[in-house]
């Protein structure tokens, strides 16, 4: 089958939804946490050089950046249709601009900031029956912490833990709600299974040089960086946007509890992540037996976390326990078309909800609304 007839075959066989299968990353300096529903024997699919895999990309057209070893297609999503696969991007093009993943670690990550990605948190109650061993997240740093402050830590780098986490302060995380991380923010994640809507792009800087008891090397700081700034302290310190980091209500503008986005007899939508132009999320639950038809404003990707039933006529459900390289039938991808005329959505429990995820791209309309100045 050529590519263009697999795209005109999957889309009508969807009426313009998409099956996906699951695209797993792997991490080297990262410790899986075994909470994705991947079968514990294949946490080490590449090898154990290549680490565990902690992260499940969903709906991506974003090549992971795991360094040399990364394989070719390694973070694309792709659709599956009578047992073949092709990359999400056939479909999309370059217009679908935004990541997601389900982010899984043991222990919390190193205190980082990116330079050119916005992302947003939100944690999933279906994914975290347990917490893990450190379900708090340090974001940005102490109104009073200075330049000269950070300095110092940058300058005991070799010396051991450079102590930057005494400059921040940790959040205790809550499931069900989240918080919004704009660029040049400093945070170290926790040990919660997060839900990550955020911009194209794999890439930050480490700020922290030991972390969970392993020394991190200097190039994690500045790898992102030009050659001849990678040893200039105040190239370094300029990448920490200094207003964000230090805002005494760092907490009441970034935080995030879900909103009502619309409901009705069978069914309940709520804002999970919002506030940013460069993506948004919802949370769907349809009762059970019940059968709704929505329409949106544009595509999305899907994600099924709790519950089974069908979406568009394919069928859909949350997984107990996958191989690595077996397909899935809890994500998918909408396309705009799909989204305008309605997406029809069947829960076919008797007891318990059908519980959807649906992250969306920049400049959602409705989402513009609930953004905090």
């Amino acid at each position: 089958m050529n590519a263009s007839q697999f795209v005109r075959e999957a889309l009508d066989r969807g009426r313009g939804v998409l099956r996906l299968a699951p695209t797993w990353v792997p991490r080297a300096h990262m410790r899986a946490g075994g909470r994705l529903r991947l079968h514990p024997n294949d946490l080490f699919p590449y090898g154990p050089h290549r680490g565990g895999i902690d992260e499940r990309w969903l709906a991506s057209n974003v090549k992971a950046n795991n360094g040399p070893d990364t394989r070719p297609d390694e973070g694309l999503s792709h659709v599956e249709y009578n047992a073949d696969l092709l990359p999400l991007q056939a479909f999309t093009g370059d217009g679908w601009q935004v990541l997601c993943k389900l982010f899984d670690n043991a222990v919390p990550i190193p205190f980082h900031l990116h330079r050119k990605k916005f992302e947003a948190y939100y944690y999933p109650a279906q994914y975290n029956l347990s917490p893990g061993s450190f379900p708090y997240t340090f974001f940005g740093l102490e109104p009073h912490t200075s330049r000269e402050d950070i300095r110092r830590c940058l300058a005991r780098w070799s010396e051991g833990d450079n102590g930057i986490l005494y400059h921040s302060k940790a959040y205790k995380l809550r499931p069900g709600t989240g918080w919004q991380v704009d660029t040049g923010v400093l945070h170290a994640p926790g040990t919660m299974v997060t839900y990550e809507p955020q911009a194209p792009v794999d890439a930050g800087s480490a700020f922290e040089s030991v972390c969970a008891g392993d020394p991190l090397p200097w190039e994690f700081l500045t790898k992102e960086l030009p050659e001849e700034q990678r040893n200039d302290l105040d190239a370094i310190l300029d990448l920490i946007d200094w207003q964000q980091n230090t805002d005494p209500f760092f907490a009441d503008t970034n935080f995030r509890a879900p909103r009502l986005a619309r409901s009705g007899d069978k069914f309940l939508e709520k804002w999970i992540v919002y506030g940013s132009p460069h993506f948004s999320a919802r949370e769907l639950a349809t009762g059970p037996g019940t059968t709704v038809t929505l329409k949106d404003v544009q595509a999305y990707g899907a994600l099924v976390v709790q519950g089974h039933g069908t979406i568009q006529g394919l069928t859909a459900e949350t997984p107990s326990l996958l191989r690595f390289g077996q397909m899935s039938a809890d994500e998918f991808f909408v396309t705009a078309s799909a989204a305008a005329e309605g997406v029809t959505i069947t829960n076919a429990s008797a007891t318990e909800p059908l519980v959807i995820l649906k992250h969306y791209g920049p400049g959602h309309p409705e989402a513009g609304e609930l953004i905090r100045k």
